[in-house]
């Protein structure tokens, strides 16, 4: 299926995607599917999902951390975004007054289905919603001089997310892509995470309860760059849709 959160006569709705409507939940979509539907086209999309968290895993492909001159980790480095800086396609990214270069990373992103804990990465596929695309924004010149990268990925507006959430894709080989105005700047694919979804998911669960709704981003490939005000960055991942957002 596939899941998406809108704005239908000014009111935030949840429902899947049936071809051109769609079918309502009564509240979200962890309550109970009803048989009302609605245009797609009379409804403006939200970012999918509003977690608890949005973890997130650096350097997860080995050519984007050899572009920044980093070792290949050894173990998955995690970070997290605040949930204030999460927006919808077709919202705008803001830079910063404190930096001067402000980059795109098109990453695949887990959503969590169903609280999770100390679970093995063989039963990770029962604890996940779908999967969808996210834009983990950087402040990049900010990155070397925090020691860690809070701040640089945290400002408002700093993670895009959706269109919406499928779960008929397969995340271990999946074609990803990041424009800018049009421009090729990132292709890649899932199959050359270093650490893949069941591995991470298991070992965050190790760390931490993993809450229904929680986003975990998985990586950006190599061919980063910075953006600027009047750009279009448009991420699009196989089975996924395309992910479009404007720079002010």
């Amino acid at each position: 299926m596939r899941y998406a959160r809108f704005i239908h006569d000014g009111m935030e709705r949840y429902g899947i995607i049936e071809d051109r409507k769609l079918r309502l939940f009564e509240t979200d979509y962890f309550s109970p599917l009803t048989l009302d539907t609605v245009d797609l086209l009379e409804c403006t999309p939200l970012s999918p999902i509003v977690p608890t968290k949005i973890l997130c895993i650096g350097l997860n492909y080995r050519d984007h951390a050899d572009e920044l001159s980093f070792e290949a980790p050894k173990v998955p480095v995690v970070f997290m975004k605040p949930t204030t800086s999460l927006i919808s396609p077709g919202d705008r990214i803001v830079r910063p007054k404190a930096s001067k270069r402000v980059d795109y990373e098109g990453e695949l992103a887990v959503i969590i289905g169903r609280d999770c804990k100390d679970v093995e990465p063989k039963d990770v596929s029962r604890y996940i919603l779908g999967y969808t695309i996210a834009n983990d924004v950087t402040a990049r010149d900010l990155q070397d001089k925090q020691g860690q990268w809070t701040i640089c990925k945290g400002f408002d507006t700093f993670c895009p997310m959706g269109p919406f959430i499928s779960d008929e894709v397969d995340p271990g080989n999946l074609d990803i892509r990041t424009e800018l105005n049009g421009k090729l700047m990132q292709h890649s694919n899932t199959k050359y995470l270093i650490f893949d979804v069941p591995f991470l998911v298991s070992y965050l669960s190790h760390a931490m309860t993993l809450k229904a709704g929680d986003a975990i981003l998985t990586g950006t490939p190599k061919g980063i760059s910075g953006m600027n005000a009047g750009d279009e960055v448009a991420i699009s991942i196989e089975g996924l849709g395309k992910l479009v957002n404007t720079v002010v």
